[in-house]
């Protein structure tokens, strides 16, 4: 936990995130869950320029510098190494850890880069750049900005970052009220308030405002509907019938293989969009094709199930 001194409330930059965001137009009702859209109707912004602090770090840091994307903090920089440039400030676009963190953990509205193989990273910001790979805001203008140095620059860093814990994983059949922040994050509703979880899942952080602030200590909870982990199981084990076991390619502990990447411990709601992606063809290219094949029968509820089992395995 981050201990995170100063409450804040509800505060990133919307003109600043939106454009980053892994947002696209999908059918109505197919999944909305897993695509954080920011809701129209916000609560009250608390107006703070005072600077804030996170326990165990040195530095501080106003609400504004928190939300520079071409400048976002690192609080920590003995947790990572080195970072280039163009991972920490970006150069003609954003930095990557404005949204990936300079541990590479992400949060759920983004992606967890850690450890993934560089040539991978690599390869995706190539179908990025070359619109093989939509679906995901403006990634392909960010890909577009960068060049094949900065590219592998950041993928090279990326790959180099331990894997870690980072998404805690809970059954249950109800969950907070929530809504989406102008940073497209999902967050308890001010008001509190309980309601049915319903057929999706709910990803929130374990400390709301240390993740407002970028703290990459603090991780997430993702709450699942009652038998997703056991249902899930089956499905990347087996297949269950709707699909190919996801270990005959990503390795026994779902942990890679070869510059094929890990998908153990991820963000669910990553996890699900890019099943999604892959079904309708919002992916596309070679490797992409053998996805499509794998998913191509795969229903919501079983994306939901394998994303839930993903999630609660250790990275």
């Amino acid at each position: 936990m981050s201990g995170f001194e100063t409450e804040t409330m509800c505060r990133l930059a919307c003109a600043l995130i939106i454009s980053v965001m892994p947002v696209i137009a999908h059918g109505a009702d197919r999944l909305d869950w897993a695509f954080p859209v920011a809701d129209i109707v916000q609560p009250p912004a608390k107006n703070d320029d005072q600077p804030k602090t996170l326990f165990g770090s040195s530095k501080s840091y106003t609400q504004k510098h928190i939300d520079d994307l071409k400048n976002p903090p690192d609080w920590f920089p003995e947790m990572h190494p080195p970072m280039p440039e163009v991972v920490a400030q970006g150069s003609a676009t954003f930095a990557c850890v404005s949204c990936h963190l300079p541990t590479g953990a992400g949060h759920d509205e983004s992606a967890y880069l850690a450890g993934l193989p560089a040539e991978y990273i690599a390869r995706q910001m190539a179908n990025f750049k070359s619109g093989r790979r939509k679906g995901f805001g403006d990634m392909s203008a960010i890909a577009q900005a960068l060049t094949d140095v900065e590219a592998q620059s950041a993928a090279a860093y990326f790959a180099s970052l331990e894997m870690r814990p980072w998404v805690r994983v809970v059954e249950t059949d109800t969950v907070p009220k929530t809504y989406v922040n102008s940073g497209h994050m999902r967050l308890v509703t001010p008001a509190g308030g309980m309601e049915p979880i319903g057929r999706r899942i709910v990803e929130l952080p374990e400390a709301e405002a240390a993740a407002i602030a970028r703290d990459p200590r603090s991780g997430f909870v993702a709450y699942v509907p009652k038998g997703s982990i056991a249902k899930g199981e089956t499905l990347v084990t087996t297949g269950g019938g709707e699909t190919a076991p996801c270990t005959s390619c990503h390795g026994p502990a779902l942990n890679g293989t070869g510059t094929i990447p890990a998908i153990a411990g991820r963000h669910p709601g990553y996890i699900v969009r890019q099943l999604y992606f892959f079904q309708n063809n919002i992916r596309s290219g070679p490797t992409e094709a053998l996805m499509r094949d794998v998913v191509q029968h795969l229903s919501d509820d079983g994306m939901l199930a394998i994303a839930a089992y993903l999630a609660s395995l250790e990275p």
